[in-house]
């Protein structure tokens, strides 16, 4: 309850600092409007909003269910396989160096403006922290305890099931937490690159129309949206009972 309080009160001061701060400062209504603007904005454009928001969140969830599954298959096959720790993994490094924005427009010469280079996108962003979030799992398992299964006589497979991916899995919880915020901006970013639908789309016409309101309204529904979507990552790993645990 006290949380509650404190959050409610911090968010509102916030508000009330955007509302009246802007209005004392005198600054132009383009440049930066007001909170009851850009809410009046978003309810008077409330199912464009909202229609836009169902494309960004498809090719968010989309993105990142494949990010999720290629970081954890490549991350087991790096950590198990000295072939792919030698190739795969500087090649990994270096890809992750380079600026993603950057890439971005590769995106969509490859796979032109429609879902592909926006699912693209977001697995891009995405994908880096979960093989790393996985390796770092699989390579923090105490030793002895590799040793007991194999005293045990267990297989690898048995191994890999039974302690190593269960052991991990805390630490690949974590990556998921840091990548879901990345697969929005992922998309987001591929809708700015090239795109006709998407919350990243309208705030490119939003921009081009010195519609500053929608703009500033598309990015409130944008951190609502990347919130929710945080949160539930978060319940769904409390709700993961057996986390961390391993099943012998």
């Amino acid at each position: 309850m006290k949380r509650t309080i404190e959050a409610i009160l911090f968010w509102g001061a916030v508000a009330l600092v955007w509302e009246y701060g802007v209005t004392l400062a005198g600054v132009r209504s383009y440049l930066m409007p007001s909170l009851s603007k850009v809410i009046a904005a978003g309810w008077e454009e409330r199912e464009l909003l909202l229609a836009e928001s169902w494309v960004t969140l498809l090719e968010v969830l989309a993105g990142f269910a494949l990010a999720v599954i290629g970081g954890l298959l490549l991350g087991v096959a790096i950590h198990f396989s000295a072939i792919a720790r030698r190739t795969l993994y500087p090649l990994l490094t270096a890809l992750q160096s380079m600026p993603k924005i950057a890439l971005a427009p590769l995106m969509i010469v490859w796979f032109g403006y429609g879902f592909s280079s926006k699912l693209a996108s977001t697995f891009l962003f995405a994908f880096f922290p979960l093989v790393i979030a996985t390796l770092g799992g699989l390579s923090g398992i105490a030793a002895n305890l590799e040793e007991h299964f194999r005293a045990l006589g267990a297989s690898r497979w048995d191994t890999l099931l039974r302690l190593q991916l269960p052991s991990a899995l805390p630490s690949f919880v974590d990556g998921v937490k840091i990548a879901m915020p990345l697969a929005v901006i992922g998309a987001i970013v591929g809708e700015f690159i090239g795109s006709e639908k998407g919350l990243g789309h309208l705030m490119t016409l939003a921009t081009a129309n010195a519609q500053t309101d929608l703009m500033f309204a598309a990015i409130l529904t944008i951190t609502v949206l990347a919130s929710l979507l945080y949160w539930a990552v978060e319940v769904m790993s409390r709700a993961v009972w057996w986390r961390g645990k391993a099943v012998c």
